[in-house]
């Protein structure tokens, strides 16, 4: 077993990897692409896609950090879950220390590169250890690691990304070569600062329903980071069953997230005795109430980005009905100053995105507590969305919804309430 460290201050190896012309400008073109994605989550998965591309990669995963800890962003395993995708891994919750304890945290620490040939046999007296509980649960088998830390231009540690077991030609695990950590390395400091772009619109967007949560207590960010991933994965699997193309499905799953996460903004234009009065509102407050969507549709009314379309749109749609019950119906011109709700858009007259967005929507707030009511059961609440299939929900999306509980049940763990404490592990 061998062990090589490399520090990202070492120009001689930078320029080395410069001096390639052709990786460079791969890499060039690669990051080109990654800068037109706007959610984290997908830029998370480009960005791991691309640095396994690079040195052939069976497996990876990203950290970030987050209040001085390192916390479980993304993962892919060709191996263990084919082509990437939806899966309940991507929504594990742990976190690592940024100390010396663990690969991930060492990396983290010391801001140098690491490989390992073999994680299995670490020489006695190293500053980290590895974590097998994955490779226990999943029976896979980490051998060959190379981290490298997520550094911005003004030195700012972002991350932390792991590569694991490359493959050779005969898709044998083999070892990472020093090449493919210089590679790796001018890769991760271009990409951190893409990632760092993303957090801080990720962030954006949580201060704007933080403001929305002053107003409606329901409305939380984590409420909204939850509908969000909801409506991403649940579009994915939708799409796939369409049989929708993966560069199509990565675009609009881009937009989805965040666009879903703002589908009750308009609340804001709500009074207060109606946004917070403890129990069910009567006839005439949830008439005042419905009024949201079309409030919530205005912000986006100069519309300057696809983001701006598909947030307009669920906004508007997220309570249409399947049957065509729901609100704010038909109307012909949103802008106007007295707005009459119209007849309920039925079937696919409703957006695929607002269709999904109303299960999503309805699914968290009945597994959530209310001042009007506590939470329902896992087992009441699927059983509500299975007799609304046809009716309240798009039965095409109740099936995606479905094939994919796993993932769902990973999301709400993952983004739990406020108090909730996360999993902490210590080496990894």
């Amino acid at each position: 077993m061998t062990l090589k460290s490399f520090s990202r201050k070492g120009q001689p190896e930078i320029r080395e990897v410069r001096g390639d012309t052709d990786i460079c400008s791969k890499i060039l073109n690669i990051m080109d692409k990654l800068y037109h994605i706007k959610d984290v989550h997908a830029l998370l998965d480009a960005v791991l896609l691309q640095a396994r591309q690079l040195t052939k990669a069976d497996a990876g995963s990203i950290y970030l950090v987050e209040n001085d800890v390192l916390k479980f962003s993304y993962i892919h395993n060709d191996t263990l879950f084919g082509a990437p995708g939806v899966n309940r891994y991507l929504y594990a919750s742990h976190t690592l220390a940024v100390d010396n304890h663990s690969l991930a945290g060492y990396v983290a620490l010391t801001g140098k590169p690491l490989i390992m040939d073999d994680v299995h046999h670490i020489p006695a007296g190293m500053p980290f250890t590895f974590n097998d509980f994955f490779d226990q649960l999943s029976g896979y088998r980490t051998q060959s690691i190379l981290a490298v830390p997520l550094v911005t231009s003004n030195n700012k540690t972002v991350g932390v990304m792991q590569l694991i077991n490359p493959l050779n030609d005969h898709k044998e695990p083999s070892a990472f070569t020093l090449r493919d950590q210089l590679v790796l390395s001018y890769f991760a400091n271009n990409a951190a600062a893409a990632i760092e772009r993303a957090m801080m619109t990720r962030e954006i967007i949580l201060r704007m329903i933080k403001m929305c949560e002053m107003r409606d207590p329901k409305e939380t960010g984590v409420h909204a980071n939850r509908v969000g991933a909801y409506a991403a994965e649940v579009y994915h699997q939708w799409s796939l069953k369409r049989g929708i193309a993966d560069d199509d499905i990565k675009r609009t799953k881009d937009l989805l997230r965040i666009a879903a996460m703002l589908h009750d903004l308009g609340k804001v234009a709500i009074s207060d005795l109606i946004l917070k009065k403890p129990g069910r509102l009567d006839s005439e407050e949830f008439r005042i109430m419905q009024y949201h969507t079309i409030h919530g549709a205005r912000l986006f009314q100069n519309q300057e980005s696809d983001l701006d379309v598909l947030s307009a749109e669920i906004a508007l749609n997220h309570h249409e009905r399947w049957d065509g019950r729901g609100y704010p119906g038909k109307i012909d011109d949103i802008f106007q100053d007295q707005v009459p709700m119209g007849e309920g858009k039925k079937g696919e007259e409703i957006p695929i995105a607002g269709r999904i967005v109303a299960l999503a929507d309805v699914y968290d707030a009945l597994m959530s507590r209310r001042v009007y009511k506590g939470p329902w059961s896992e087992k009441t609440t699927l059983s509500y969305i299975n007799d609304q299939s046809g009716k309240l929900f798009d039965p095409e999306v109740v099936d995606a919804f479905l094939a994919i509980y796993d993932v769902i049940a990973a999301i709400r763990e993952k983004y739990q309430e406020e108090g909730s404490p996360p999993c902490q592990v210590t080496s990894g």
